[in-house]
């Protein structure tokens, strides 16, 4: 493994309505070491208390996408988007040139836990948009995010891709970072349950849990096993450095 980023040793930032963890540097939080991956600069597992959320704020030029583990998020943007995001269903917002927008709690009653992921994109100034799909609940790798929107993919501004990659318990899957002109790192986190991930080259077994993250270089290939029900994020990712 290229990188390993234990969820224990993430930064926390607790307001009371917001416990948030965050894999990389962001806020109120800063590391040196872990400031992101390729293109991957953010990725922030979020709790938010019943109706309570981030107020409007503005961004742009970057590819925001949000994954909503449980609860229901709403979202509200200045270009007119006003939808519900429940329970696994994924999210991406093109900030493009400029948009404002809004991510609340939809419920008075329920938290609401939702993973907030931005990746860099490759062209800026870029009219923004938005897209939502619902992700199913077969197991093995779906992708869920492409640039080119391949297989029902939504479409964003990097050549990059997330897929989702659900496990039973004694189920297994290899992983290998793709070799393309554009694309030569991987990234894998565990959203839930425990994975024993085995690095082909060097036989290394490393262990994975609720947070838990590695990152791969060109060429390197990973068979990971569920130790029991595990659901995961696997990015495909421009080349690091």
């Amino acid at each position: 493994m290229q990188y390993i980023r234990k969820g224990s040793e993430r930064g926390n930032v607790n307001l009371g309505w917001l416990n948030s963890k965050h894999s990389f540097s962001f806020g109120q939080y800063y590391d040196a070491n872990h400031m992101g991956f390729s293109a991957l600069r953010v990725f922030n597992d979020d709790i938010v208390q019943p109706g309570r959320g981030f107020e409007t704020h503005g961004h742009r030029d970057m590819e925001i996408i949000s994954f909503v583990v449980s609860g229901a998020l709403k979202h509200k943007d200045s270009t007119g988007n006003d939808y519900v995001i429940p329970a696994g269903d994924i999210q991406v917002m093109s900030a493009g040139k400029g948009i404002r927008h809004s991510e609340m709690n939809a419920s008075d009653k329920e938290e609401v836990n939702f993973i907030q992921i931005w990746i860099e994109p490759n062209v800026t100034g870029v009219q923004p948009a938005y897209l939502q799909k619902s992700v199913s609940d077969k197991n093995g790798l779906e992708l869920l995010v492409s640039e080119s929107g391949q297989d029902g993919s939504l479409k964003i501004n990097q050549d990059a891709r997330i897929s989702k990659l659900a496990l039973s318990r004694g189920e297994s899957f290899d992983l290998a970072v793709e070799s393309s002109p554009t694309l030569g790192a991987g990234y894998l986190h565990i959203v839930k349950g425990e994975l024993t991930v085995n690095d082909v080259k060097s036989d290394k077994m490393t262990t994975l849990t609720k947070g838990d993250a590695i990152g791969l270089g060109l060429g390197q290939k990973v068979v990971v096993l569920a130790n029991e029900e595990a659901l995961a994020l696997w990015f495909d990712l421009p080349p690091v450095g």
